[in-house]
C-alpha cells in the first residue's frame, strides 16, 4: 500500500521529477548536464511552496468526532490556522467534514462548508485550505491522518540546499534482470512502525569491485512505469540519511536494468518529521559504499 503512502504524496509534492530517458549501456555524452538538471529539478520541487518542506502537521484522527483548529482545546491542534476551523467526523473509514461558520477556509479552492473528504488513495485529494496554510487526509493501512502544510513553514524558509557526491558515471550500473514469475511480495517497514506489503516484480543483479550485489524494486501500483527501489549501504547514517535513500529506474529491457545512483534521493523523512516514509528492508541493505547521490542534509531536522 506505498501508493497512497509515498507515490501519491511524491506526486503532490513533487518529488518524481521529470528527466530524459538514458538509454543502457554507456553513458551519454551529455550525461553530467542531464544529471545536473535533474538535480536541479529535485531541488526546485523541493522547496516548492507545496514541497515536503512545507509540512508542518500530522495529525492521526480517532473514530467520531474530531475538532479541529489552533486553540489549544481541539482534538486537532493545528500549528497554524483559525482558533475553530471545524469538526472531522471519522465513521466506517470515511471521514466528513464541517466549516465552523466564522472559519476563513475553503474546500478544494470553493466556499463551501462541508464536504466528504477523499484521502490520498485518490488522484486529488479535498485539499483544506486556510490563509497560507492547507491540510488534506491521508490513509495508512486503514488509519485516517490530516497532512498540514504551510508555504511559510521555516523549513522552507531555512532550506540549506542538498549536498551531492560528485557525478560518477561509474555509479550508473546496467544490471542483470532477473523476472519472477510470478512477482514476489517484500515486507517494506515504515517509521509508523507499520508493515506494507509490496510486489516485487524481480531482482537487479549488478558487480562491484568484484563482489556481486542484488536489489529488490518494489511496484508502487499496478500498471506502475517505473520501479522503485529502497535502499540502505555503507554510507548510510555516516555520509548518507541514516534509513537509507530512494531511487526510481525505468522498466528493464532485454533483459537488464539500469540503475543510476547518481540519482539516488533522501526520503521526505530526511527534512521532515512530518513523513511517513518506507524505509530500506533487510534484502536492500547492501555491503556496498555507494559514494554517489544524495548524501545527509545538514539542516535541523536529520
Amino acid at each position: 500500500m506505498l501508493k497512497t503512502g509515498l507515490l501519491l504524496a511524491a506526486s503532490f509534492a513533487g518529488v518524481q521529477l521529470m528527466s530524459a530517458k538514458i538509454e543502457g549501456g554507456k553513458a551519454p555524452a551529455d550525461y553530467t548536464k542531464q544529471i545536473e538538471t535533474w538535480r536541479a529539478q529535485r531541488v526546485e520541487r523541493l522547496k516548492s511552496p507545496n514541497g515536503w518542506l512545507s509540512l508542518i502537521g500530522l495529525h492521526w484522527l480517532k473514530d467520531g468526532k474530531n475538532t479541529v483548529g489552533s486553540a489549544k482545546d481541539n482534538d486537532v491542534v493545528l500549528a497554524k490556522g483559525p482558533s475553530r476551523l471545524g469538526t472531522i467526523t471519522l465513521k466506517d473509514g470515511k471521514a466528513t467534514i464541517e466549516l465552523d461558520a466564522k472559519a476563513a477556509a475553503s474546500i478544494d479552492g470553493k466556499p463551501e462548508k462541508s464536504a466528504v473528504l477523499l484521502d490520498d488513495s485518490h488522484e486529488k485529494p479535498t485539499t483544506i485550505a486556510f490563509g497560507t496554510a492547507s491540510f488534506y487526509l491521508i490513509d495508512r493501512n486503514g488509519k485516517k491522518g490530516l497532512r498540514v502544510k504551510d508555504s511559510e513553514a521555516q523549513t522552507r524558509k531555512q532550506f540549506l540546499g542538498i549536498d551531492n557526491y560528485a557525478i560518477d558515471p561509474s555509479w550508473r550500473i546496467e544490471a542483470k534482470w532477473e523476472a519472477y514469475q510470478p512477482p514476489h511480495t517484500l515486507e517494506i517497514p515504515t517509521v509508523l512502525g507499520t508493515v506494507d506489503k509490496m510486489p516485487v516484480p524481480g531482482k537487479a543483479v549488478f558487480e562491484r569491485d568484484g563482489k556481486k550485489y542484488e536489489l529488490l524494486p518494489v511496484l508502487e501500483e499496478k500498471d506502475a512505469k517505473e520501479l522503485f527501489f529502497i535502499f540502505a549501504d555503507r554510507t548510510s547514517g555516516k555520509d548518507t540519511y541514516g534509513a537509507g535513500r530512494f531511487l526510481y529506474a525505468d522498466m528493464p529491457k532485454d533483459g537488464k536494468v539500469v540503475i543510476d545512483f547518481n540519482k539516488a534521493y533522501n526520503p521526505p523523512c530526511a527534512f521532515t518529521p512530518h513523513a511517513t516514509c518506507p524505509l530500506a528492508p533487510p534484502e536492500n541493505r547492501l555491503d556496498l559504499t555507494i559514494t554517489a547521490g544524495e548524501k545527509k542534509y545538514r539542516g535541523s531536522h536529520h
